[in-house]
Parts: C-alpha cells; sequence; structure tokens
C-alpha cells in the first residue's frame, strides 16, 4: 500500500510540476496562469491535453514542439520530475501528516522559485504571500493555534533580520546586496523552520531563536557557493539567484529534521 500511495503522490508532483511551470514563467511576465491555455513559447501554438502530459509528452515529441519543431527546454521536465521526485520523498518521510503537508509546500515553492529567479532573478510576492498563508492555515487546522502563533512570529523574526542584514550589506558595499524577494521569503523559512522545532512564543527573542535561521543562510551560502565561483570562471558576469538556494536549504533541513543543538550535541558527547 505505501508503494502505491508514493506512486500517486509522485505523479500529483508531476502534475503540479507542469503546473508550477507555468507559475514560474508567466507571474513574472505579468501573464495570468488561468488563460490562455497553455502554449508554445516559440509560436504560440496552444497546446493540446496530449502535448501536456508531464515528461511523458516531452519524451514522445522529442523534445520539440509539435507544430513548429523547435526545441522545447528540458528545464520543464526537468521541474516535473523534481517535483514528483521531492513529493515522493516527503511522503516516504513523513507519511500523511502535517510535516508532510509543509514539505510538500516548501518543494512547491521551491521550484517554482528556481524557475523564476534563475530565468528573471524575481520572486513574486504573490507566490510568497501563498505559500507562507499555507503554511500556518496548515499549522492552524492541523496542530493549533499555539504553533501557527509561533511560526507567525517566528517567520517576522527571521524576516526583520535579513532586512537588517540587506540594509547593512547594502550599506557596506554601497549596492543592493540582497533582493526584496529573498528577505520575504524568509519568513516562509520561518514557519517551516518553527514546525520542525517548535519555539516557545515567550522564547522568540532569545538566542535558541537565532541558530537555525542562522544555519539555514548559512547553508544557504555554501550551495550558493560553487555556482557563484563557476559564474565567475566563466565570466559571465550575471547575478546568482539567491531564493533558489535559501530554499533549498530549507527543504534539506527539513526532510532530516535538522535542529542545530541536536548537531552540536553530536560533536560534544
Amino acid at each position: 500500500m505505501e508503494i502505491y500511495y508514493t506512486i500517486i503522490v509522485f505523479m500529483y508532483g508531476l502534475l503540479l510540476g507542469s503546473f508550477y511551470n507555468v507559475v514560474g514563467y508567466r507571474l513574472p511576465n505579468n501573464i495570468s496562469i488561468v488563460k490562455p491555455g497553455s502554449f508554445c513559447p516559440k509560436c504560440k501554438h496552444e497546446l493540446k491535453w496530449y502535448e501536456l502530459v508531464p515528461v511523458f509528452s516531452f519524451l514522445i515529441q522529442g523534445g520539440k514542439c509539435r507544430k513548429c519543431k523547435c526545441k522545447i527546454s528540458l528545464f520543464y521536465p526537468f521541474i516535473e520530475l523534481t517535483t514528483g521526485i521531492l513529493f515522493a520523498i516527503s511522503y516516504l518521510l513523513f507519511g500523511f501528516s502535517l510535516n508532510f503537508f509543509i514539505a510538500i509546500l516548501a518543494s512547491s515553492f521551491l521550484v517554482i522559485v528556481i524557475v523564476s529567479d534563475f530565468n528573471y532573478l524575481i520572486i513574486s510576492d504573490e507566490v510568497t504571500l501563498t505559500f507562507s498563508i499555507l503554511s500556518i492555515l496548515f499549522q492552524l487546522v492541523l496542530s493549533g493555534w499555539e504553533l501557527a502563533l509561533s511560526s507567525v512570529l517566528y517567520g517576522s523574526f527571521l524576516f526583520i533580520l535579513m532586512y537588517v542584514v540587506m540594509l547593512i550589506g547594502s550599506k557596506i558595499m554601497n549596492e543592493e546586496a540582497l533582493g526584496g524577494g529573498d528577505v520575504k521569503l524568509m519568513f516562509f523559512v520561518g514557519t517551516v523552520l518553527n514546525v520542525i522545532n517548535p519555539i516557545n512564543v515567550l522564547d522568540i527573542l532569545t538566542y535558541a531563536s537565532f541558530t537555525n535561521g542562522f544555519f539555514e543562510l548559512f547553508l544557504s551560502s555554501c550551495l550558493a557557493l560553487p555556482f557563484a565561483f563557476l559564474s565567475r570562471i566563466l565570466k559571465k558576469g550575471r547575478a546568482i539567484p539567491f531564493g533558489p538556494f535559501i530554499l533549498l536549504s530549507l527543504v534539506i533541513m527539513f526532510f532530516i529534521s535538522f535542529d542545530f543543538f541536536d548537531f552540536i550535541k553530536l560533536f560534544t558527547n
């Protein structure tokens, strides 16, 4: 039965991955995600249902548009497959629980931001707001108001912390150190990190609340560094988006239920 549910969740991930491609492409370009229907970006051919089957349509059509024969970017099936895999992992790790729903929210947000931030250096406010609200609602319904409230406070704390970092960085560098989308993203990050190790409302401003947030940013920077180094070597001169790495480190930490103090105990015991 577990294999059956894993396959079903994986298939849902593939389908949503196809939709996330649309969201990540259209919102930064100010195009409605509802109308028009999916179309080829080259010839504007409106795609039929059998051209929209995740991954399989790409393979059957040889990676080309059925009408104009232009190559379809590998980015599309990559996002679909990645979403399906992340959804399947979420189910295998957490079953149908609060952590499962938070994991698929974080995974969904990650793949949308990969599309929008890597291609357009934009994290849409609508997406950040939607996933932040969903995170709080899931916690409220499945766990209760105390977890939801502490997550709102912790998310707000990390948002303010990131905003201060942005101001200091911009002052030192005399240019924008972080994008506004990255700063707003930290609210969602806080709501998710708080599910791993819920922080008492009264402890929000203690040192304990800093640790996981700072480690999340440290891990994000470590993940982004090789890409920044490669970009510099290739002399492309293109800015490296930070948002995807923030969310990738968040997903990694959530999947392994990482807690900074448990990590420290490994080296002190």
